[in-house]
């Protein structure tokens, strides 16, 4: 008797989450019907039939979710600037200075606005003056989103970083700004995929508006323009720049893919007991051990493994992956990891190597000269990203007056070299400085009589930066 009560209740369940779903997917539809409708005529045009129409439901069924068209349309209004103002401020409160706060209302509400394009050309639109209490929350939930960035403001002033501005000046000329960018990305069309490069340029132009000449301590980058290489994926490695004041150009040279054959890793993957140390050298040799891993539906023991991670990204690759690492070499060089290894027993152990169909020869080289039996397999390739897909950034590299070149591998050169057709690069780079991350970049750079001026002691992005920023401010 229990068990055909509690399935009778197991059946209602099913039903009313059953009805609640189709409530929920009908409402949806309504509203998307609806912000179409609106965003493309006068509100005075548009008929709650028209609605229904365009929402494939019955009038009357409309009507059970609201009242009148006043209601539809400040409701949507409403509901979508909610969500906007409780996503900022999730993301504003993770945030521990005003140009980090900054950069997230420019970007989140940029593209929000592009996702929900019709809620933006609504909002745009001369909106009724009734005396409604959706009207009169509307209102108030635009004067919220004002405060936030208000908010942002007067906290870069006390931290000395934006001049003493109008605040209320600069919140009209900054949300004014993201405007006046998606209705250029909507009248242009452009595909999301190109929108990054829009947004951080929107970012770089507001940011500069606002900062005040004692903001040099906090951005000693300002003023110079940096080229960055990499692959198209390291836009937060270009952030870094950025938030320190630089404007950044994004020029990508590497293409990075999974490798066709993945014969020899699966064969070493199915005996990885045998495994006594891995080591990864860079976070795309996390990123793919880890995706093949998935998806042989494979669950690996590193309890007995001793992990490697060579640089706080490549660590943090692991982490993200669940990988927990040993050690950190403290050079990030092939000596840094043999270094590392000095006091452990590696003779006539298997260390395993993934990395790209490129790896140099020297780390698994010097690991073999003290008995360890190396195992490398390669698992991503580093190619040159087709050119017609660099048409916009060729173009603003020519018309831009770099003031830094950043390479971070000797692939990011000599494929920038491939890309621009360069013959003679002593002559290209004259005028210009160049950073290179490491050693081995630095004297694949020199081989080509190009100078290196700036290379860390930390051989990582940050510690780059760190060399950047001292070379421009000492």
């Amino acid at each position: 008797m229990n068990y055909s009560i509690s399935q009778n209740f197991d059946v209602r369940m099913t039903t009313k989450n059953k009805i609640e779903i189709k409530k929920n997917d009908k409402l949806e539809r309504i509203i998307d019907a609806a912000s179409k409708l609106f965003s493309e005529n006068n509100f005075h045009k548009v008929m709650m039939g028209d609605v229904a129409k365009s929402a494939s439901i019955a009038k009357g069924t409309l009507y059970n979710y609201f009242n009148s068209k006043e209601d539809l349309y400040f409701s949507i209004m409403l509901m979508r600037m909610e969500k906007l103002i409780n996503s900022l401020r999730e993301k504003i409160s993770r945030e521990t200075n005003a140009i980090d706060s900054l950069y997230n209302f420019i970007i989140h509400n940029y593209m929000f606005m592009m996702k929900y394009d019709c809620f933006f050309m609504m909002l745009r639109r001369d909106t009724l003056k009734a005396s409604n209490k959706i009207c009169s929350k509307l209102k108030i939930k635009t004067n919220e989103l004002r405060e936030v960035l208000n908010e942002i403001i007067e906290n870069g002033k006390k931290e000395n970083v934006f001049s003493l501005t109008n605040s209320s000046l600069a919140v009209d000329t900054i949300i004014g700004g993201i405007y006046g960018a998606v209705e250029r990305g909507i009248e242009h069309k452009i595909p999301r995929n190109k929108l990054s490069g829009e947004r951080e340029n929107l970012f770089e132009i507001l940011l500069r508006s606002l900062i005040s000449e004692k903001s040099k301590h906090v951005l000693p980058l300002i003023g110079k323009t940096i080229v960055t290489t990499g692959s198209k994926y390291d836009s937060n490695d270009s952030l870094k720049f950025q938030k320190l004041g630089a404007k950044v150009i994004t020029f990508p040279t590497l293409e990075i893919t999974p490798v066709d054959d993945w014969t020899a890793f699966d064969s070493i993957i199915k005996d990885f007991s045998k495994i006594d140390f891995i080591i990864f050298t860079s976070a795309n040799s996390v990123k793919y051990f880890s995706a093949r891993c998935k998806e042989l539906d494979t669950t690996l023991n590193f309890e007995k493994i001793t992990t490697f991670a060579v640089g706080k990204k490549t660590a943090n690759a692991c982490e993200k992956n669940k990988i927990i690492v040993d050690i950190i070499p403290e050079e990030f060089s092939s000596a840094g990891i043999i270094d590392a290894l000095a006091n452990l027993r590696i003779k006539d152990k298997n260390i395993f190597l993934p990395g790209s169909e490129i790896a140099r020869n020297e780390l698994p080289e010097k690991l073999k000269e003290k008995g360890a039996n190396v195992i490398t397999a390669s698992i991503y390739k580093v190619g040159i990203p087709a050119k017609e897909s660099l048409d916009k950034k060729l173009a603003l590299l020519k018309s831009a007056e770099p003031d830094l070149f950043v390479f971070t591998s000797p692939s990011t050169f000599n494929n920038f070299l491939d890309i621009l057709n360069i013959t003679e690069p002593k002559k290209y780079f004259n005028g210009y400085d160049i950073a290179a991350i490491g050693p081995t970049t630095k004297r694949e750079i020199e081989r080509h009589n190009v100078t290196v001026k700036i290379i860390p002691q930390e051989h990582t992005l940050d510690g780059l930066v760190d060399s950047i920023v001292k070379y421009y401010t000492s």
